[in-house]
């Protein structure tokens, strides 16, 4: 039985050592990439604080753990975690930019999740917002309910649009009113538009918040040659000189397909050492069977990680 225990704790140990490793070259192969979408746009959290070690801690945790595994395959997600009481209840909610590919947006909600973290110490609510991603939790529901408080305006210099100018602003932002779907641009010349809501929204009440966005940003930013209007549930964002404010540092098509081909090359090799591990444990269990030992009881632990 010390040798089945050993055994375990050895296959114990590679395997967290390989998750590491995994998680270690996904952050590195998409470093480019996160420099375009983990930059800091805006947070906050609740005053209300909880207690250390408690239940409603370990719901907090539990809850973005699933934030984050779930944006290795979507782009939108959202939990509620059930407790012993209803003070102990959480709800939380994960999405990125319509346009990020998979792997990025994985890397945004890791990074994103990371500074929340600290950001929000022990506080029963946060939210954050990266360029390329969106987290928020509370123990106040949220989830379907529209919300049009303003959270950030960000409105840039004067350009004194001719009125041209103005008429092309206009149409871009109109073009986002008249689009479907929650993520949602438009262009015309060298001034660009974007609009997202949040996935929990119904179509007409997407409709509602992007309208009413846009309404905000021409009465409050005017002629600025840039401006930013975000909602608790949705955004509008618009810049001349092709995008660039909107998309600081945006990414090619190249870049993106070679993300995906990393990431795929990442998971087949995930694959490929797990059926190794399997094989060898199996191998294993036939040679110590022989020798009267009972690996089976470590070999079913390590699957139940």
């Amino acid at each position: 039985m010390v040798q089945s225990r050993t055994s375990s704790s050895k296959t114990s140990t590679f395997f967290f050592f390989f998750f590491f490793l995994f998680s270690l070259i996904l952050s590195l192969s998409s470093i480019s990439a996160a420099s375009s979408t983990d930059d800091f746009v805006f947070g906050g959290c609740t005053q209300q604080k909880y207690s250390p070690e408690s239940a409603y801690e370990s719901n907090v945790n539990s809850l973005l753990t699933s934030l984050v595994n779930s944006a290795t395959y979507s782009s939108y997600n959202n939990f509620t975690v059930t407790g012993s009481t209803q003070h102990d209840v959480i709800y939380g909610l994960f999405q990125c930019r319509g346009d990020l590919a998979m792997p990025d947006c994985a890397t945004c909600v890791v990074r994103a999740v990371s500074q929340l973290g600290p950001l929000c110490s022990q506080a029963c609510g946060g939210a954050l917002q990266l360029q390329g991603c969106y987290v928020k939790y509370d123990n106040a529901t949220f989830l379907g309910v529209e919300d049009k408080a303003v959270v950030l305006k960000k409105c840039g210099p004067s350009e004194g649009y001719d009125q041209d100018g103005l008429g092309r602003r206009d149409a871009v932002l109109g073009s986002l009113v008249d689009s479907g779907g929650l993520y949602r641009v438009g262009g015309s010349g060298d001034v660009q538009g974007v609009a997202q809501c949040v996935g929990d929204l119904s179509f007409a009440e997407c409709q509602d918040c992007v309208s009413d966005a846009i309404g905000r940003l021409k009465s409050d930013c005017g002629q600025a040659d840039f401006g930013d209007m975000f909602l608790a549930k949705c955004y509008v964002r618009y810049s001349t000189g092709g995008g660039a404010h909107i998309y600081p540092k945006a990414h090619h098509d190249k870049d993106t397909d070679d993300g995906e081909k990393t990431f795929a090359i990442i998971i087949g090799l995930l694959a490929g050492v797990a059926l190794l591990i399997i094989f060898l444990a199996f191998l294993r269990k036939i040679c110590e069977g022989n020798g009267n030992y009972k690996y089976s009881s470590s070999f079913q632990t390590f699957i139940s990680m």
